[in-house]
């Protein structure tokens, strides 16, 4: 064992706690910016709607199936692309994913007829397979398991920046309506596309592939991460969750699965249709001041995430906490569904606050069990099923609202997928929960209690 890797009964050593703040200061902020302008290319259709549907005659039936179809193209390619993510490289690949997804983002702003708009909505969704697992893949190659909790809470950062910062960009973009000929929702899907472009460049001489590779680290800290790292494959290896094969016949990856299907539900009906619900309470039409207001509730979320998630990974209650977040996400959308205004604003603070924070939590049990090619494969399965949710919430929320007559019926369906998501969570078998530090191998992992 590397002397370095620890100090005292099992805690790490200096060498190591310097090592990973060294890669958390360098590698998170980065990541962060990458999902951010992820997720904007992802989600500006929200903030496009109306304008687009204005100006080209979009239906509203056209609009949810395009809106999801992103998840078909998302989910086809999910796991082929993770593997080959794991062969090349996370420096090259995320940075073709993101300078290609960012040009398809760009060409949203020709999406004239019903039938041009799903197709670049699938196409996008192609590009951007493999990202996020990638990411969530990239991650546990520098971050130990104790470490990673905390870590994804800071990464999920993402989500609520992208409506804090992004939602008024998108609003102040769709306002700025005529400059050099074009739509104001035209504007907003070139600027911000092509910024994904660019930063995808960036991305390929930023990123490095794992420790062995840090030059901008120090020998003595390379070799105590490294170490730590090594030791936490070789566990995983001795418990078989390392194997491909294994991984897509395993029972509890497909418990993972459908939890993050119904996560998903509810997080992309916020995310598709909040600047919409905001509009409809406040009778505006979606610009700034309508961007301005939806950003609160990712204000919130953006409060949760930097205390919440880390709280789980102190305290080992990682269950518990990622429950009470789906619950307050599910019961505060329904409930929003029938508030006054002020109210239902304030419960879709709650709402939005709990779903972005219960998803850093749900991801360190996938992470904390599969290991190897297993886990390139099953969190990309993961996800690539799970995603479907995205696909599904959209129809799901115009067939209830059709049939019923009522908006409300549109809350039910985003916010039940959350308590769905909240019952799955407690049924996920102690084996998978990482429970307890395993201090006796003497180095910086999390062992499922015996």
């Amino acid at each position: 064992m590397n002397p370095h890797a620890l100090t005292g009964a099992g805690a790490p050593s200096p060498a190591l706690q310097s090592a990973l703040r060294r890669a958390r200061r360098r590698l998170v902020p980065f990541l962060i910016l990458m999902y951010l302008l992820a997720y904007l290319d992802r989600s500006n259709v929200a903030y496009a709607k109306q304008a687009l549907q204005a100006t080209t005659g979009v239906s509203e039936a056209a609009f949810a199936f395009g809106a999801g179809i992103f998840f078909i193209g998302y989910a086809l390619f999910e796991v082929p692309s993770n593997l080959i993510l794991h062969r090349v490289g996370a420096k090259v690949w995320l940075a073709r994913i993101m300078v290609t997804w960012g040009l398809l983002a760009a060409c949203m702003a020709f999406a004239y007829t019903d039938t041009i708009f799903s197709t670049l909505r699938f196409f996008l969704g192609l590009a951007e397979a493999g990202f996020f697992p990638g990411v969530i893949l990239y991650l546990t190659f520098w971050f130990p398991a104790r470490e990673r909790g905390a870590i994804l809470g800071l990464f999920y950062l993402s989500q609520p920046l992208c409506f804090v910062l992004g939602g008024p960009l998108s609003g102040l973009l769709l306002d700025i309506d005529g400059l050099f000929g074009l739509h104001g929702w035209q504007l907003m899907f070139i600027v911000e596309g092509l910024a994904a472009a660019v930063v995808g460049v960036w991305a390929y001489f930023y990123l490095t592939r794992g420790p062995d590779e840090a030059h901008w680290m120090p020998e003595e800290e390379r070799q105590a991460l490294a170490t730590a790292l090594a030791e936490e494959r070789r566990l995983k290896a001795e418990q078989g969750t390392v194997h491909l094969g294994k991984a897509f016949r395993d029972p509890l990856v497909v418990h993972f699965a459908a939890t993050y299907f119904c996560i998903a539900m509810c997080g992309y009906g916020v995310a598709f249709y909040l600047p919409a619900q905001i509009s409809a309470l406040l009778g505006m039409k979606v610009g700034l001041q309508v961007s301005l207001v939806a950003s609160i509730p990712w204000l919130c979320a953006f409060g949760a995430c930097l205390f919440w998630p880390g709280l789980a990974s102190r305290t080992g209650k990682r269950r518990t906490l990622a429950v009470i977040s789906l619950l307050c996400a599910g019961l505060g959308m329904i409930a929003a569904g029938y508030a006054t205004p002020l109210l239902a604003v304030a419960l879709l603070c709650v709402s939005v606050a709990g779903l972005i924070s219960a998803q850093p939590i749900f991801w360190t049990f996938p992470t904390g069990y599969l290991g190897g090619l297993a886990a390139a494969g099953g969190i990309a399965l993961i996800n690539a099923i799970g995603n479907l949710g995205g696909f599904v919430a959209p129809s799901l929320k115009v067939i209830a609202e059709a049939q019923t007559g009522t908006a409300a019926a549109g809350f039910w369906v985003i916010g039940g997928g959350a308590l769905v998501a909240a019952l799955l969570v407690t049924l996920i078998p102690k084996r998978a929960d990482p429970a307890h530090v395993a201090t006796e191998q003497g180095v910086l992992h999390e062992r499922a209690p015996t």
